[in-house]
């Protein structure tokens, strides 16, 4: 595939992309930016959420995990699923209850404003390291298949690709986010789907038999129960699953913003557990395919890359095939990366601007201009980080992403099962250095885990670590007078 139709397969999408983005947005408010005018049909949201729940990252990472890790991922999503039905009946009722803008603002009226600043900065840090991450993904790819042909820098492809993203949701915000997002999650099923048939069709395989090569395939494995030390280990990859969906998305002002932009809750719980059971559906997809590229590899005798991140890249994009898997990569690539983008600056700007600079009492005027200079701002921020982040990686992106998730939402969680589950009140202005602390006594007992606990190696589990640390530091700084 020339560079030249790649870029034309891109500008294309962008195209019906800032075409939706248009009519979204036109009568935005700063409401429709922050909260949808909470008039988004919950079947729309169900489908925009699996967009940004996938992520670019696990469009290229997942696929090419299965070598290494099988189909143990799964464990982690059925976490995922147990996690979404927590979230819908017990956060998503508090959350409408209050009517929050933010989700963060809970923390102030529960305890105070220094958590409340805390918990909006852990998520500032959180998303931004994320999203960088993330979009880095698609940098890469775009490096490689676009930019690098045209002798251009990774710095214009950086300015390039976070451009589109400010672009698409400045003026709409979470209202265009909704419609976008669903879009592209239409066109991430389709690409996976066209691509397995396509190398199925290659491999002569017919659906029975596509499925008999997955099944005999020693890299379809789901289920790790023999050795608690492996980081695939069921009820490390379980429960881990559980909490991190909790965190990332319950906790999250990226993937709660749209959530709670449905009309009632009981729209937004239909949203959260529907959209829980199709993305299990949705990452199966993906390990199928997964075990379709190494199959094809092995058989056409091509080298594996040096990080399996670049497996369905190198294949999809290379003359294997008819030009439409490699124009439907692209596309599938694209919408991915950017559902999880556009949401995210969103996200970003929402709370940066409701919690961290608190302007809720300023006239609408005055919200509309900040809200856009911060718009800017983030961006500009992400970009810094994706050409730093660059610079440092050395890991599977999926698996950084969730490294991340675990020292960054790990304070947050703590915050918030504190402050569901028990009346205790606490001194507001000790929590920022609970949740500082918190972390760091995260990491050391990780880096000392194997000689502290006979072999045992953490995995994503850290994330649970890390909150219980936090309710633990809670707990040393309970008041006496219980809140009636």
């Amino acid at each position: 595939m020339t560079p030249l139709l790649i870029l034309l397969t891109i500008l294309s999408y962008f195209v019906l992309l800032f075409v939706i983005s248009y009519l979204t947005g036109r009568k935005a408010d700063n409401q429709s930016f922050f909260t949808g005018n909470r008039k988004s049909p919950w079947y729309l949201v169900t489908i925009a959420m699996i967009g940004s729940a996938i992520s670019g990252v696990t469009f290229v990472s997942v696929p090419g995990m299965v070598e290494s890790n099988s189909f143990a991922y799964l464990q982690m999503v059925l976490g995922f699923m147990v996690g979404q039905f927590i979230i819908a009946f017990v956060l998503i009722p508090l959350f409408y209850k209050m009517n929050l803008t933010s989700i963060y603002e809970y923390l102030e009226s529960r305890f105070g404003v220094s958590t409340y600043k805390t918990g909006a900065w852990f998520f500032f840090i959180s998303k931004m390291l994320g999203a960088a991450v993330r979009l880095l993904l698609i940098c890469i790819v775009f490096q490689l298949l676009v930019f690098e042909p045209f002798h251009l820098p990774f710095w214009v492809n950086v300015v390039f690709t976070v451009g589109v993203v400010w672009l698409y949701t400045f003026k709409g915000g979470v209202k265009s986010v909704v419609w976008t997002d669903s879009l592209k999650t239409f066109c991430l099923v389709v690409s996976v789907g066209a691509c397995i048939y396509y190398i199925s069709k290659d491999l002569g395989l017919n659906f029975s038999g596509m499925l008999s090569t997955i099944q005999e395939s020693k890299m379809s494995r789901i289920f790790f129960f023999d050795d608690i030390n492996d980081r695939r280990y069921f009820f490390k990859q379980f429960l881990a699953g559980i909490f991190t969906v909790i965190a990332t998305t319950g906790l999250d002002q990226d993937m709660m913003q749209k959530t709670l932009s449905c009309k009632s809750y009981k729209d937004s719980q239909k949203n959260m557990v529907i959209s829980g059971v199709m993305q299990l559906f949705v990452i199966l997809l993906f390990l199928m395919l997964g075990v379709l590229l190494y199959t094809f590899a092995m058989r056409e005798n091509i080298p594996f890359p040096g990080k399996s991140d670049e497996l369905f890249p190198a294949i999809a994009t290379g003359d294997y095939f008819p030009a439409i898997v490699s124009i439907l990569f692209i596309v599938g690539l694209v919408s991915a990366a950017y559902a999880a983008a556009g949401s995210a600056l969103t996200a970003l700007t929402t709370s940066f601007t409701v919690d961290i600079l608190n302007i809720k009492k300023e006239t609408d005027r005055k919200v509309a201009d900040t809200r856009k200079r911060v718009h800017v701002a983030m961006a500009v921020v992400m970009g810094i980080i994706i050409i730093i982040i660059n610079l440092l990686n050395n890991t599977s992106v999926i698996d950084a992403v969730y490294v991340l998730a675990s020292y960054t939402y790990g304070p947050i969680l703590g915050l918030f099962i504190f402050g569901i589950f028990t009346k205790k009140q606490v001194y507001d202005k000790y929590i920022p250095f609970v949740a500082l602390l918190s972390p760091i006594l995260c990491l050391i007992i990780d880096k000392n885990s194997e000689a502290w606990f006979n072999g045992y190696r953490f995995s994503y589990e850290l994330l649970i670590m890390n909150a219980t640390l936090t309710f633990l530091g809670l707990c040393l700084f309970i008041k006496k007078k219980e809140v009636r």
